[in-house]
C-alpha cells in the first residue's frame, strides 16, 4: 500500500490517498480531500480520526472559513462551521 499527497496549487486541490493491492483486491482510497473555493477551505472528504478541520482551526483559520463539504447542505447549519452551498 502507497501513500500520496497531490497538490495543485493553482486550481487549490489537495488529496492525501491511498492506492496498492491488499489479499489480491486493488485498494484506492481518498482519506482527505480539501479545496480551496470562495476564499473557503471546502472538506470534500474526510476519514481522519480528528478530522481535518480540527487541525485547520489549530493552525488559525476561522470556522467560518471551513466547510464540511462531505455533508449535505441543508444540514452543515446544524456544525460549527460555515453553511456555504
Amino acid at each position: 500500500m502507497e501513500t500520496f499527497l497531490i497538490i495543485d496549487d493553482p486550481k487549490g486541490h489537495y488529496i492525501w490517498m491511498n492506492l496498492g493491492w491488499q489479499n489480491g483486491e486493488r485498494i484506492t482510497g481518498i482519506t482527505v480531500y480539501v479545496r480551496i473555493r470562495d476564499r473557503k477551505f471546502w472538506i470534500e472528504e474526510d476519514w481522519t480520526e480528528n478530522g481535518i478541520a480540527t487541525d485547520l482551526v489549530r493552525a488559525g483559520v476561522a470556522k467560518e472559513d471551513i466547510v464540511l463539504a462531505f455533508h449535505e447542505p441543508k444540514m452543515r447549519q446544524y456544525t460549527d462551521f460555515a453553511v456555504a452551498s
